[in-house]
């Protein structure tokens, strides 16, 4: 079993502490994830780089200190959030060049990860937040969405992209799956409406300008997207706004 020795700390997540050594990236899961974790994210993680998705490689699934862990290639730069709030003039800049990318991502028909209904559900049924009618509402609806499977990152922000020379690197595919695109968007939308609404309004704008889908048919995710952000646990995250855009549509 391998030690978690002379390595470099550069990140602390949710899920995850991130580290470096010899030019790799060493993610480390918290002790109370499964060890079959690692092996989870990482087999999505290959799927997005066998479709040409410019993905950082998976070196190996392992095991430090007992802990799950993936070693994957290096990706050296900064994230286009850094360099947004950096430039927070050139905001629309950045949207575009996320907006590209995710379409891009959305391009990709896979059958070999998990169907995102189905983690949406187990979401929805564990949010304690939620009533059982509301749980019973949510999965009604999203039971009546027709769409077609396309990968979705689930989590594809300004901050999951690195830019590193002239080429930007998708990273963190933890909560990827195969679904409806237009609730990969909403998910987007959602997590920059937290802390940026303008940048939400502008990334909502851009997509839907580029896609020709449309609004509507993208906020028709929101109760349930919102639903089962409520199992997350996220400690900045304002239980109390998803809460209440469940309740709008699930009186």
């Amino acid at each position: 079993m391998r030690k978690i020795e002379q390595l470099t700390k550069i990140a602390e997540g949710n899920t995850a502490t991130i580290y470096l050594r010899n030019n790799q990236v060493v993610k480390v899961f918290h002790a109370y994830f499964p060890k079959s974790e690692a092996r989870y994210e990482a087999a999505k993680q290959e799927v997005a780089y066998s479709s040409g998705l410019p993905v950082p490689k998976i070196i190996e699934v392992t095991s430090l200190d007992g802990n799950p862990a993936i070693i994957m290639e290096y990706v050296n730069g900064s994230t286009l959030g850094e360099l947004m709030l950096d430039n927070i003039h050139e905001a629309r800049y950045y949207l575009n060049i996320a907006v590209d990318i995710q379409r891009k991502i959305h391009l990709v028909k896979t059958d070999s990860i998990e169907p995102m209904t189905l983690k949406l559900k187990r979401q929805i049924e564990f949010a304690e937040k939620l009533n059982e009618k509301q749980k019973a509402c949510l999965i009604e609806k999203m039971n009546q969405i027709t769409f077609e499977n396309r990968l979705c990152h689930g989590d594809l922000h300004v901050f999951n992209l690195i830019q590193t020379g002239r080429h930007v690197a998708i990273i963190d595919w933890v909560d990827a799956s195969v679904g409806d695109v237009r609730a990969d968007v909403y998910r987007t939308y959602l997590l920059y409406a937290q802390h940026y609404p303008e940048i939400a309004e502008e990334y909502l704008n851009l997509y839907t300008e580029k896609s020709g889908i449309s609004k509507e048919d993208i906020l028709e995710w929101a109760p349930i997207i919102a639903g089962a952000r409520l199992a997350e646990f996220v400690p900045t995250e304002d239980s109390s706004r998803l809460l209440q855009i469940v309740q709008d549509y699930c009186t």
